[in-house]
C-alpha cells in the first residue's frame, strides 16, 4: 500500500461524546449459560450507563476444548447472531460480539469471527481473525489455533452512525492475538478507523507482562480509542486468562478497566478531543514507508 492510497483518519463529527462499554466474562463450555450471562450484563451496562457501543470478549458464546470447535461452530447469520441482533435492536445499541466460531463454506475448520450489530438489528460487519495463536507457552505446552481454526484474510472496517454525526464513525475490528501486529491497526486507521476493538481471551502469563502495554501502544501510535474486553479465568485447554478489560483513549490514558471476575466497565469517548489531537499531532500524516531493497 502506497501513501497515496492511504487516507487521513480525521472525519468531521458534531457528536462529541460516545459512551462505550466492555463486558468481561468467564465463558465456559455451557453455551446457553454463556449467552444468558452475556445478555444479562449487556442489559445491566446499558441500564446503568446508557452505553451506545458495547463490546464483549472473544469466544464469549462457548469456550471449550479445541476438539469440539468444529461441532459447535454455526453460520453467520445464525442462532447466536439472531438472538443478539434482537437485543441490539431492543436496546438501540451498537454491539460487537467479540467472537464466535463461524462455520466456513470453504474449510472443515471454522473461522473465529467478530460481528458488529447495529441498533436496527442488522449485521454491520464480520471480521475473521487473521493472526492465529500458534505458540509454546512455558509451563503449559503448545497451543496451535491453526490446527482447529481457519485463517481470515481481510482487514475490516465497520461504520457506525451515532447521534448527530456528520459522517459515520469508523470502527476497526480485530481479535486477541492480532494485538501483537501493529501493521494491521495502522492499515485500519489509514482506512479511517477512529475506534479499534480488540476482544480477547488473552492468557494470564502474557497478559501480566503485555496486555495493558500493548493496548495502550495501539491507541497511542494511532491516536485511536481502543476498546478491549478480555476473558477472565480458566479457558481453552486449561489456559488461564487475564481479565483486566480496558478502554483507552487516543493519548494512551486508561479511561475504564475491569479487575478480576466477571463484570463490565464504561467510559465516555471524547471524539472532539480526538479530532483535535489528530490535527495538532498528525503522526498518521507523517508515516513514511520504506521500500524493501
Amino acid at each position: 500500500m502506497t501513501l497515496e492510497d492511504q487516507k487521513s483518519c480525521e472525519d468531521s463529527v458534531s457528536t462529541t461524546r460516545l459512551v462505550a462499554g466492555v463486558v468481561q466474562m468467564s465463558s465456559s463450555s455451557d453455551k446457553p449459560a454463556n449467552l444468558d450471562r452475556a445478555e444479562s450484563m449487556i442489559r445491566d451496562l446499558v441500564a446503568s450507563t446508557g452505553a451506545e457501543l458495547i463490546c464483549i470478549p472473544e469466544v464469549f458464546a462457548w469456550r471449550g476444548p479445541s476438539s469440539g470447535e468444529a461441532e459447535i461452530a454455526e453460520t453467520i447469520p445464525g442462532p447466536t447472531t439472531r438472538r443478539f441482533t434482537g437485543l441490539s435492536q431492543e436496546l438501540g445499541i451498537h454491539l460487537i460480539l467479540g467472537s464466535l466460531l463461524e462455520r466456513s463454506p470453504d474449510s472443515v475448520l471454522p473461522y473465529n469471527s467478530s460481528v458488529m450489530l447495529a441498533p436496527d438489528g442488522s449485521i454491520t460487519a464480520t471480521y475473521r481473525k487473521i493472526h492465529l495463536f500458534d505458540v509454546d507457552i512455558e509451563g503449559h505446552g503448545a497451543v496451535r489455533e491453526s490446527a482447529t481454526r481457519a485463517r481470515g484474510s481481510e482487514a475490516v472496517i465497520a461504520r457506525m452512525a451515532v447521534g448527530d454525526s456528520v459522517e459515520p464513525i469508523e470502527v476497526g475490528l480485530s481479535i486477541c492475538y492480532d494485538l501483537r501486529f501493529p501493521e494491521l491497526y495502522r492499515q485500519l486507521c489509514f482506512r479511517g478507523a477512529r475506534i479499534l476493538t480488540i476482544p480477547a481471551s488473552f492468557t494470564t502469563r502474557t497478559g501480566r507482562a503485555h496486555w495493558i502495554e500493548l493496548v495502550r501502544a495501539r491507541a497511542i501510535e494511532n491516536l485511536a480509542f481502543v476498546i478491549a474486553p478480555n476473558q477472565y479465568g480458566m479457558g481453552r485447554e486449561g489456559i488461564d486468562t487475564f481479565g483486566h478489560s480496558v478502554i483507552v483513549d487516543p493519548w494512551g490514558t486508561i479511561l475504564a478497566q475491569c479487575g478480576d471476575g466477571e463484570g463490565w466497565a464504561s467510559a465516555a469517548l471524547d471524539l472532539q478531543r480526538q479530532t483535535h489531537l489528530r490535527k495538532s499531532f498528525p503522526v498518521l500524516d507523517h508515516v513514511r514507508l520504506i521500500e524493501s531493497p
